[in-house]
């Protein structure tokens, strides 16, 4: 079974999410998707975020029961110990193309990781969502 792992704080779902969590899902049999906790939203985002408890986030993730399988809550900023204790072995991290050029700690934690590219321009990085 080839497990695909995704993170982010998916704190305002939006369609760039919605697209990256499919590709993903096509990778493997099974989509383990990562979520910052609310004090780790806030730390990386700042103040007046999360807009949604981690517990709503992981409700609406779970809502799209065709593309994810199971959804879990971290504490930490970065996903790498989760990931190294996932059983069964995480495969495949997947990230979004804005990570491309940046130093991020799942590709010293697993061979394989993949970006997703995308045209949609749409992100939540802000505190408000920017086109």
């Amino acid at each position: 079974m080839k497990i695909v792992w995704v993170n982010g704080c998916f704190d305002v779902m939006h369609l760039g999410h919605v697209r990256m969590l499919k590709f993903a899902r096509s990778l493997g049999d099974y989509l383990v998707v990562g979520i910052n906790s609310d004090d780790s939203v806030r730390r990386l985002k700042g103040d007046g975020r999360p807009i949604f408890t981690a517990s709503e986030r992981r409700e609406m993730l779970l809502s799209l029961t065709e593309i994810i399988n199971n959804v879990i809550i971290f504490e930490e900023d970065d996903p790498v110990a989760v990931m190294k204790r996932h059983d069964p072995p995480i495969n495949i991290v997947v990230k979004g193309m804005d990570y491309v050029n940046l130093q991020i700690p799942e590709k010293d934690a697993l061979p394989d990781v993949m970006f997703h590219f995308y045209d949609s321009g749409i992100s939540s990085r802000t505190s408000k969502l920017v086109r």
